[in-house]
């Protein structure tokens, strides 16, 4: 007795998925559901380093200086 599988590829089983996800949750839900398991990118831990040294009075000289610069666009 043998027993035929059915093997589909990624791309049928990710296609199949998407809709199945589109007809149960509608397609904004559908993608938003996809988008909660997007992982990001780079290194947090190495990126956040220079900010947590940041000292509150150079964090407000940059936001002055921020400021100084979109007003001078401005003008």
């Amino acid at each position: 007795m043998s027993s035929k599988i059915d093997v589909r590829s990624t791309e049928e089983i990710r296609k199949r998925g998407i809709e199945a996800l589109a007809e149960a949750l509608g397609p904004v839900d559908a993608v938003r559901f996809l988008q909660s398991f997007d992982l990001g990118r780079g290194d947090y831990t190495k990126e956040r380093a220079p900010v947590l040294d940041l000292e509150l009075d150079d964090i407000v000289k940059e936001i002055k200086k921020r400021r100084k610069l979109e007003q001078a666009k401005e003008d």
